[in-house]
């Protein structure tokens, strides 16, 4: 007998949107920099934004690595609201989507590059109304009062 491997539909939706919405970021940062080699307006006329940038790339890198790492490694087993308060998630529902904003950011400080840092803010805004408000309902659905719970105490 064959055995067939059914993936469970609601984890699925939520990789999925995730997905889209890491894409989304992606698709504004390449919009962005081409706007910036077409147009190329400048922001900053001093080197403090690109030191600045830096900061930002180095502490958006270790805020994504952070938060993936703390995600894959959630326990299912006894879940309370408590589960979701791990590592980046006890300050934000939403690290990596921060993580990344904090990417494109300091990427156009470093560049001094207008439309990438406007794609950033874009990039963010997108990714809340479009994809992380149906994510928490997928996940609200998945884990029930314990998420619910989680996002009453976790606002950002």
């Amino acid at each position: 007998m064959i055995e067939t491997h059914t993936t469970n539909p609601v984890k699925h939706n939520v990789h999925r949107i995730l997905a889209h919405s890491y894409s989304v970021f992606f698709l504004f940062f390449l919009v962005g920099v081409c706007l910036d080699l077409v147009f190329s307006l400048k922001v900053f006329h001093s080197s403090i934004a690109m030191y600045l940038g830096f900061v930002f790339l180095v502490l958006a890198t270790f805020l994504v690595i952070w938060a993936q790492r703390t995600s894959h490694n959630l326990k299912k087993d006894n879940l309370t609201h408590e589960t979701f308060r791990r590592g980046p998630y006890s300050f934000t529902r939403s690290p990596t989507h921060w993580g990344l904003f904090f990417l494109v950011f300091g990427f156009g400080l470093v560049t001094n590059a207008f439309f990438v840092i406007l794609s950033a803010f874009i990039s963010l805004i997108v990714a809340k109304l479009t994809f992380l408000d149906t994510q928490e309902k997928i996940l609200e659905e998945k884990y029930g009062s314990h998420y619910t719970e989680y996002k009453k105490s976790v606002k950002f």
